[in-house]
């Protein structure tokens, strides 16, 4: 998140002081990304530093103000103008603790999805809520204002994120469930061919039966050597 742009942003329509700032953002944003004051005045600082702000005096109250200079305004033009660039998507820890969770000792990943899925949608359940209360207070007042309209926006990101993410996990756990019953089904496969299996038996095996006395070597096969009736 850039919050050098987003304080870039709340500069143009005028001075404002760190702590102004502060609230500012997290109005427009529904406090989705909280900052603290010492953030704000850290990247003020920065912008400072960088030629995009400058300090413009105090208010009545003593807080010093500061202001969004020509370069500013410039850098900020370039930021809305350009696309976010998704060639280097930044760290999901979501999808590092899947990767980190696969062949894991101890680890039952499937049990990690599952937690994962139930707060998943737990949240994309309560953004829902507070997307139908902005909009009864967007329809309610019968205007537009910019922090409702930028918070609806905001919510919406939100719940259309958190409903891939659920999408994800359930493929995740699809995928496993398949890759487990292909090497189940690969290592039966293996143990069946192996060499060093026994040969199946086809017939009974012979029996032990004492030398025939030459004067019989004429006589009949005997009826346990002879060819098994057919099944009836």
């Amino acid at each position: 998140m850039s919050i050098r742009h987003g304080l870039l942003a709340l500069l143009e329509p005028g001075p404002r002081y760190g702590s102004q700032l502060r609230t500012e953002f997290e109005s427009r944003t529904g406090a989705t990304w909280p900052l603290n004051v010492g953030q704000v005045y850290t990247t003020l600082n920065r912008l400072e530093r960088d030629g995009m702000v400058a300090q413009g005096g105090e208010d009545d109250a003593g807080h010093a103000l500061y202001v969004i200079t020509d370069a500013g305004r410039a850098e900020l033009r370039s930021w809305f103008e350009t696309p976010v660039d998704r060639s280097s998507p930044p760290r999901d820890e979501l999808a590092i603790k899947l990767a980190m969770a696969v062949g894991a000792p101890g680890v039952d990943i499937r049990a990690v999805i599952q937690a994962q899925r139930h707060h998943t949608v737990k949240a994309m359940q309560d953004y829902t809520r507070l997307k139908a209360q902005a909009l009864a207070a967007l329809e309610g007042a019968g205007s537009q204002e910019r922090d409702d309209v930028a918070w609806l926006l905001v919510l919406e990101q939100l719940i259309f994120q958190t409903e891939a993410e659920a999408r994800w996990l359930d493929h995740c756990e699809v995928r496993l469930i398949r890759l487990s019953a292909a090497a189940e089904r690969a290592a039966g496969h293996s143990t069946a061919a192996s060499p060093t299996s026994p040969p199946p038996q086809t017939t009974s095996p012979p029996q032990s039966v004492s030398p025939p006395h030459p004067a019989s070597s004429t006589q009949p096969t005997s009826p346990a050597h002879a060819r098994p009736a057919p099944p009836t």
